[in-house]
C-alpha cells in the first residue's frame, strides 16, 4: 500500500505530502469511496462546509475503522462565516457533521477582500486553535497581501495555503511568499481541471521516461517543487495511481520542460475580488 510521505508544519506538525481531494463527491457512494481511499493508502482528507459533503466524509472514516491519529482531515470556513463570532460557529458544526472533536486543520475559504473581515477572522482561528477544536490553522488562496495583513496583525503564520496551482499556473510568486513564512503551499486543481492539461505531449514523453502516466507526472512535479497536491478523483483505480508516485523522481530537464507549458492562467476566481459564502 502507497502511502504519501509526511511535511513538518511551522507549527511543529506534520501533514502528508499528497491527500484526497473530495470537492463534488457527494450522495450515497461518497462515503464508500472515502473508504477505499482510505484504504489505498490515503492519509489526509480535504473537504469544506461548502462541498456539502461532511457528513459524508465523516462517515467514510467511521466506516474505514481508521485510526483517527493516523488520519488528517481538512475543512474549510465560509465566507458567511468571516468575524470574530463566525469562524467557532462553523467549526463547531463542522465538527457535528464530521462526528469529530477536532479537525488536523481548518481553513479560512477565501480571504473576501471586499468584506476585509479576513483579519479578524484569522485572529479568531488562532483562538480555535488554542481551543484544540483544531491542530492546525490555514488559509485557502490568500495572496501576499493577504498573508502580509494577518501576520502583522497576529505574529501568526499560517501553517497552509491552499492555492490554485498546476503546470500552467504555476504561482512562483506565491510559492515564494508562502516559504518565505514557513507556510506549505497546497495546490487545489493541481491537475487543471478541463483545461486539457493531460494531453500535452511533454507529459506523455516524461511519463514514458518514468514509467508514469501524465497524471501522475503532474503530481510528481508538484511534489518536486514543494507543493502538496490534493487531487480528486471518483474512480478507485486512479485515485490509487495518483498515490503511486514517490518512486519516481523527474530530473532537471523534465521540470524545465513542464515549466514551460506555464501560460499564467487561472481556472478559478481571482481572489483580488472573488466572493465566496
Amino acid at each position: 500500500m502507497a502511502t504519501a510521505p509526511l511535511l513538518t508544519l511551522n507549527d511543529g506538525r506534520s501533514m502528508p505530502a499528497l491527500g484526497f481531494g473530495t470537492y463534488s463527491i457527494n450522495g450515497d457512494e461518497a462515503p464508500g469511496l472515502f473508504v477505499q481511499a482510505i484504504e489505498a493508502g490515503y492519509r489526509l482528507l480535504d473537504t469544506a462546509t461548502r462541498y456539502e459533503n461532511e457528513v459524508e466524509v465523516g462517515r467514510g472514516i467511521a466506516e474505514s475503522g481508521a485510526a483517527r491519529d493516523d488520519l488528517f482531515v481538512t475543512t474549510k470556513l465560509p465566507g458567511s462565516g468571516h468575524g470574530s463570532e463566525g469562524p467557532r460557529v462553523e467549526l463547531e458544526a463542522s465538527l457535528e457533521r464530521l462526528g469529530l472533536d477536532h479537525v488536523d486543520l481548518y481553513l479560512i475559504h477565501w480571504p473576501n477582500p471586499l468584506e476585509d473581515k479576513y483579519v479578524e477572522t484569522w485572529a479568531a482561528l488562532v483562538e480555535l486553535r488554542e481551543a484544540g477544536l483544531a491542530a492546525s490553522i490555514g488559509v485557502s488562496n490568500f495572496l501576499p497581501e493577504h498573508l502580509e495583513r494577518i501576520v502583522a496583525a497576529t505574529g501568526v503564520a499560517p501553517a497552509v495555503n491552499q492555492v490554485e496551482l498546476h503546470p500552467y499556473f504555476p504561482q512562483e510568486e506565491q510559492r515564494a511568499a508562502d516559504a518565505e513564512l514557513g507556510t506549505v503551499t497546497q495546490s487545489w486543481t493541481p491537475l487543471g481541471r478541463k483545461t486539457g492539461l493531460l494531453d500535452e505531449p511533454v507529459l506523455a514523453e516524461i511519463g514514458e521516461k518514468h514509467g508514469l502516466t501524465p497524471g501522475q507526472v503532474v503530481l510528481r512535479w508538484h511534489t518536486q517543487i514543494g507543493a502538496a497536491p490534493i487531487p480528486k478523483s471518483a474512480t478507485p483505480e486512479r485515485f490509487r495511481a495518483n498515490l503511486d508516485i514517490f518512486g519516481a523522481t523527474l530530473d532537471d530537464g523534465d521540470l524545465a520542460q513542464i515549466a514551460s507549458l506555464a501560460t499564467g492562467q487561472r481556472i478559478g476566481g481571482d481572489p483580488r475580488s472573488h466572493q465566496e459564502f
